[in-house]
Formats: C-alpha cells, sequence, structure tokens
C-alpha cells in the first residue's frame, strides 16, 4: 500500500496504522506491512503525526515513512502497545521529517493501556525492535522524546540519526526514556544514557 502526497488536518492522528487489537488481533492474525507513506504534510490539535498502533496485536513491519511536515500536534512520531498486545512493531523506517509546534517530537510507549474486555493475556508482551529514524528537524518542541518501554520486555535496537529538535522549554530533561536501548548518532538535544553514542553508520 502508499499512501502520497495528501494533506491532513485532523483531531486526531494523521496516519495511523494498526493490525488488531489484543486476544482478537492475535487471533486473527493479519499484519500490516509493506505500507509506503511519503509526503504528507498536515496538522492535528491532539494526536500524532504518524502513529503504530496501540491496536498491534496482528504485527507492524515494512513501514517506510518519508518526508513528513507536521505543523501542530502532540507527537510527531509515535509507537503505541501495551502489555496483553502481543504483536510486534519492527522495521520500521522513518526519514526526513519537519516538526513545527510539536509537545513530543518522538514518542515510543508500551504504556498505552485499555482493552476491549478483560479476556486478554496480560502476558502477552508486544515485541518492538529494529526502529529507524533519521533526518528530522523541529521547530518549537516541548519534549524531545518520551520513550518508555516496559520492564518484561523492554523496546531495543532504537536507531537515530541526524536529528535537531530545537526545545521550547527551560526544563532540564529534553528526553524521558525507560526501558529502552539504541543507538544515536547527531542527535541534539543529546538523548537519554540508554542510547549509545555514534555507532551507527
Amino acid at each position: 500500500m502508499c499512501i502520497e502526497d495528501c494533506y491532513i488536518n485532523v483531531g486526531d492522528d494523521l496516519i495511523a496504522i494498526k493490525s488488531g487489537w489484543d486476544e482478537y488481533g492475535i487471533a486473527y492474525g493479519r499484519p500490516s506491512s509493506h505500507i509506503v507513506i511519503r509526503r504528507i504534510q498536515g496538522a492535528t490539535r491532539s494526536s500524532a503525526g504518524i502513529a503504530l498502533g496501540s491496536e498491534m496485536s496482528g504485527g507492524i513491519s515494512n513501514i517506510y515513512v518519508d518526508d513528513l511536515v507536521l505543523n501542530h500536534g502532540s507527537t510527531g512520531i509515535r509507537v503505541k502497545s501495551a502489555a496483553g498486545r502481543g504483536g510486534y512493531v519492527k522495521h520500521i523506517y522513518v526519514s526526513n521529517v519537519i516538526l513545527r509546534n510539536v509537545k513530543t517530537g518522538i514518542g515510543l510507549t508500551g504504556l498505552y493501556g485499555d482493552h476491549p474486555d478483560d479476556n486478554y493475556n496480560p502476558n502477552a508482551l508486544p515485541h518492538v525492535e529494529k526502529i529507524f529514524i533519521k533526518n528530522v528537524v523541529g521547530y518549537n518542541i516541548t519534549l524531545a522524546g518520551n520513550f518508555q518501554g516496559l520492564p518484561q520486555k523492554p523496546y531495543k535496537k532504537i536507531y537515530l540519526s541526524n536529528i535537531l529538535l530545537n526545545i521550547n522549554s527551560t526544563n532540564s530533561q529534553t528526553w524521558n526514556c525507560s526501558y529502552i536501548t539504541g543507538y544515536a548518532n547527531a542527535v541534539l538535544p543529546q538523548p537519554c544514557p540508554s542510547f549509545l553514542i555514534g555507532l551507527i553508520n
């Protein structure tokens, strides 16, 4: 699937990729994969430019995002999951992004909680890895990144490269990170210590 050359102005995510909710998504087992998103511009009053999940129980992979301009939003690029989802988000490639007037530049959370009913398996943990984000410029950003993996299943192999975010806050905390590891090169402000610096070719 290809989504391209769109201007979107909404009250929710500009583009959201999903693949099923908790035990129903696991049972149906239909992943969302091989999706190309390019040359997208827009704004949202409360949500993300590109969102993956939170209903991702059938799996999300091989998503390619290039040339995104978000002029207002809560989060630029966001991955959402939770214990009980199962599934995976992996092999995600995001490049050439301009963010303006966005609260959080990049957000990855494993704490996005709602469930359709009480029959979900709390031990079905999402598998999130191999997310590549590069060539991002942000203006009037409040928080560079908010990364919240799961203690039982940390997010890993998150790659950040050539990212420059202009922070509008005097708060010394520009990144919030827990249970996540990755690699960073040419990222300002400098990301959390859990990101190894300068190891991206």
